[in-house]
């Protein structure tokens, strides 16, 4: 199974996505960064397979032979809105 970055829907595409291969539900690109395992937007080239080659647009279809479809990948944005709702609750709670 794999967790569509754009959508949220799940789709299952057997034992590999292939690089063409797009999300049945919304049509966007399947084998990108943002569907993979390895995707973390924390790592060096937001990226923990460390032999993988850089990728710099996340959200388009790519030829990364490490790509492994994720389940519970994280949706393009989340983390930014997350940091951002915890930064105002920070805010909130500041002594001046």
């Amino acid at each position: 199974m794999v967790f569509c970055y754009h959508c949220g829907k799940t789709s299952d595409f057997g034992d590999r996505v292939g690089r063409t291969e797009t999300c049945p539900h919304c049509s966007y690109d399947a084998h990108v960064c943002y569907n993979c395992l390895h995707y973390d937007p924390k790592a060096y080239n937001e990226c923990q397979e460390t032999q993988a080659e850089r990728v710099l647009e996340k959200d388009r279809a790519n030829f990364c032979d490490y790509f492994a479809g994720s389940d519970h990948a994280m949706r393009a944005g989340e983390n930014k809105k997350l940091d951002d709702a915890k930064a105002k609750l920070d805010a909130l709670f500041k002594k001046k």
